[in-house]
């Protein structure tokens, strides 16, 4: 039976998961988590990272 996850970084919903036989699909929600859409991931766990750093990786950028 399929799974799907809410992945959310700092209140913000960056997208869903959904399982798959390789693992789990992600559908972007919010515009700066595009570059994730479609990427597959072993984990629910690896998508909220990759989601994550994406968040971070802003943040960086616009604090220069």
């Amino acid at each position: 039976m399929p799974k799907a996850y809410i992945i959310e970084v700092h209140d913000r919903t960056a997208g869903i998961i959904a399982s798959d036989e390789r693992g789990f699909r992600f559908f972007s929600s919010e515009r700066l988590f595009d570059r994730l859409e479609g990427r597959q991931f072993r984990s629910a766990r690896d998508a909220e990272r990759a989601a994550r750093a994406v968040f971070a990786e802003r943040r960086h950028l616009v604090s220069i």
